[in-house]
């Protein structure tokens, strides 16, 4: 969750990183640090500035204590551990190579190098190991469980290939080693339990999630196959529901952990359920590269920035007890976004703050040149948010529970789904009925013949719809399916 400056152009930030509960942001500049407090959507309240220290680029605080990690680019290979608020420094250290990235969490301070990591018990800053001779990591990838009562430690073990090696930051000794992907790593997380371990390859293409610390594989999700991507930064929510990615592109993605499990009740036998599973079966005949690209799953939430090529972080935090996606950028901005934990789909940005000049905010303005559109839940949040009542008081540990969402929220949302059901949306004027259905067209009758209008709306747009886009899907997996048997035929005709 932290992003240190690099070579290119001048940036506003040197850099900037998310507490371990992301609930406070901190960045660096060319003068200094700051820290925020994110627990409001409106206001974003500065906890602490310091000039001391110019050309920062690693701060990182402890949760929401006083304690802050700095290193500066004027002493790259020492490290500054301060008491901001009683204005102390509370030691300070030295290595044999600059410093390349800091984790911590309550129990373990993690400072990684190029080839080498050093693990200090955090209470009294005692040196207690030294992993040496590590494969060259010159990003200073390395992941630190934020649960102390296992401090799980992970950090590449190859610069060929994506192979994860596990460290028991507590008892200090080798867990497992997890071959995660065929390139070299790019990006790794913890969830909050340390139970799960997130990973990333240099393509940007795949995510994989691991059980820890057993090291099987969970989840794969798939961002896309059209282009390679440099990954940013990769972070779960803290009820580990979610998995977020953002990189150098304008899009960011995020997963839903979930699996389909075998007690729901059986579906009735339909022709389309025949089918699926008969695509299903045939994956096992396909080559493990196609049948892998059928069966990995696709973003669950998207948000499309306005800008692409400079660096970002993301978070996925509950802010006034309402689920958000929070994405700080290289230029100086921090976007709140409003996330759907039911229907996922497009991410409303709800606020953009100014991190270094709070007297400026921005609001979105490009929702508000947009057409009007149907109510949905994330729209009726973002509405609701802008004015905070009693009710939504900052609780940022506290997981999304939909159960305690006011009526009319959830209501809104059982709108937006009958809707989707119906394939579309009603637009009522004087004397006419006008549905508008998924395809761009409208359905239009005078008032004598609205109630038959309304039927067809309703009835039969939706099954058309439906018909349509089911082949689509199948006829995809008949492609699929018509060149890998093609092409097993060929290959076995060749001499």
């Amino acid at each position: 969750m932290e992003a240190a400056g690099g070579a290119g152009e001048p940036e506003a930030l040197t850099c900037f990183s998310y507490n371990q509960d992301c609930t406070s942001l901190a960045i660096g500049t060319k003068t200094g640090y700051k820290l925020f407090s994110l627990s409001s959507v409106e206001q974003l309240d500065q906890v602490h500035e310091s000039n001391e220290i110019p050309d920062v680029y690693i701060v990182e605080r402890l949760f929401s204590s006083s304690l802050v990690v700095v290193v500066s680019r004027s002493k790259p290979r020492q490290m500054n551990v301060y008491h901001f608020k009683k204005g102390t420094e509370i030691c300070n250290y030295s290595y044999s190579s600059d410093i390349l990235s800091i984790r911590l969490n309550r129990q373990r301070l993690i400072v990684c190098l190029e080839e080498s990591i050093y693990i200090h018990n955090i209470k009294d800053m005692k040196l207690l190991k030294t992993i040496l001779d590590t494969p060259l990591n010159s990003t200073g990838l390395c992941a630190l469980s934020i649960n102390h009562s296992n401090s799980y430690l992970a950090y590449p073990g190859s610069t060929t290939v994506g192979e994860i090696v596990l460290y028991d930051g507590n008892n200090l000794r080798d867990v497992c080693s997890i071959s995660a992907h065929d390139g070299p790593l790019a990006a790794l997380a913890f969830n909050s339990t340390g139970s799960k371990l997130a990973s990333a390859s240099e393509k940007g293409t795949v995510f994989r999630v691991f059980s820890i610390p057993e090291g099987q594989k969970l989840y794969e999700f798939r961002r896309g196959v059209k282009r390679y991507v440099n990954i940013s930064s990769l972070v779960f929510s803290m009820d580990s529901q979610f998995l977020c990615a953002s990189s150098n592109t304008e899009t960011v993605h995020i997963f839903k952990l979930e699996h389909l499990t075998d007690s729901r009740p059986e579906e009735p036998p339909s022709w389309s359920g025949y089918m699926g599973r008969m695509f299903m079966a045939a994956t096992n005949y396909l080559p493990s590269q196609v049948s892998g690209m059928m069966i990995q799953d696709r973003a669950f939430a998207t948000v499309r920035l306005n800008i692409s090529g400079p660096r970002n972080i993301c978070a996925l935090s509950t802010i006034q007890k309402l689920p958000r996606l929070l994405v700080t950028t290289s230029d100086g901005h921090l976007y709140l976004y409003n996330l759907d934990p039911q229907d996922g789909g497009e991410c409303v940005l709800i606020k953009k703050h100014r991190l270094l000049d709070l007297g400026k905010t921005e609001e979105n303005k490009e929702n508000d040149l947009r057409p009007p559109a149907a109510q949905t839940y994330a729209a009726t949040v973002a509405k609701q948010s802008s004015v905070p009542s009693p009710s939504m008081m900052p609780d940022n540990l506290m997981p999304w529970n939909p159960d305690e969402q006011s009526e009319e929220f959830m209501r809104s949302g059982k709108q937006q789904s009958t809707e989707r059901r119906m394939g579309g949306s009603f637009e009522k004027t004087k004397g006419e009925c006008r549905r508008t259905h998924n395809l761009g067209g409208t359905l239009r009758c005078s008032s004598p013949f609205n109630t038959v209008c309304s039927f067809l709306a309703s009835s039969f747009w939706p099954f058309v719809c439906a018909f349509l886009k089911v082949l689509c899907k199948f006829g995809i997996h008949v492609l699929y399916i018509y060149v890998a048997l093609y092409s097993r035929t060929m290959m076995q005709l060749l001499p």
